[in-house]
């Protein structure tokens, strides 16, 4: 499972407006009502639409999104490839050797054969495709499940931890399907690009669960502006 929890945001569909509107040294009007949130105008909306539509991503950069993001590490690796408007820290366990989660999927999807990479979903419920997998093992020999090796990896992981071995060398033994955590910080504009690369039909699954996750925290905090960039993807 991928998870993502909002630590904070910065702004709202508002300062893109204003940020759009300083170049002409004005701001939008409304009304002051001591802290009550102020509603955009079908003008300030019109204007939001019209920056987004001419690649004017400049006014977006002022909104910032710290999430906390939990997947397994060959996601995380994919999402940091995501740099421009994006900073990381994540855990680390040269300093942590708590016990580990692994991922482990509903669903073995099969290799597609018409890309170089990426695979395909044929339409067979789980469970046959779960079953396939297993003839698929037996067919070849192979002498452990998935589950199994997670398990002599985690076994073998504490007994070199309880001999002495330093955290960040008995990391080597644990799999890319650990999941590990991280905060990330980014701009609206930031987070709207690796959306739409993320939610696309030709990523891997995986993270376009971590994506869908993405929409669901940003589309709430600035609706108007996200509906915008993302195409109303």
């Amino acid at each position: 499972m991928m998870k993502a929890e909002l630590i904070s945001c910065l702004g709202t569909d508002l300062t893109v407006v204003n940020a759009a509107r300083v170049s002409f040294d004005k701001e939008s009007e409304w009304e002051v009502n001591h802290s009550v949130r102020k509603e955009l105008s079908a003008k300030d909306a019109a204007l939001i639409c019209y920056l987004a539509k001419h690649d004017h991503f400049t006014p977006f950069t002022h909104c910032m999104i710290t999430l906390r993001e939990t997947v397994p590490i060959f996601v995380a690796r994919q999402r940091f490839k995501h740099t421009i408007g994006f900073t990381y820290n994540e855990v680390s366990r040269r300093y942590v050797d708590d016990t580990p989660e692994f991922y482990l999927p509903d669903l073995w999807r099969f290799k597609a054969d018409n890309v170089k990479q990426g695979s395909h979903y044929t339409g067979l419920t789980s469970q046959e495709v779960n079953g396939k997998l297993r003839d698929k093992e037996e067919a070849n020999g192979l002498i452990m499940s998935p589950e199994e090796i997670y398990d002599d990896c985690l076994k073998t992981y504490k007994q070199l931890l309880s001999i002495g071995v330093c955290a960040e060398q008995a990391r080597m033994v644990l799999p890319q399907s650990m999941y590990t955590s991280y905060y990330v910080t980014g701009s609206l504009s930031a987070f709207a690009r690796a959306y739409k690369l993320r939610i696309d039909k030709h990523a891997q699954r995986e993270i376009q669960e971590l994506a869908e996750k993405w929409n669901a925290i940003i589309k709430d905090l600035y609706p108007v502006s996200w509906e915008a960039l993302t195409d109303g993807k």
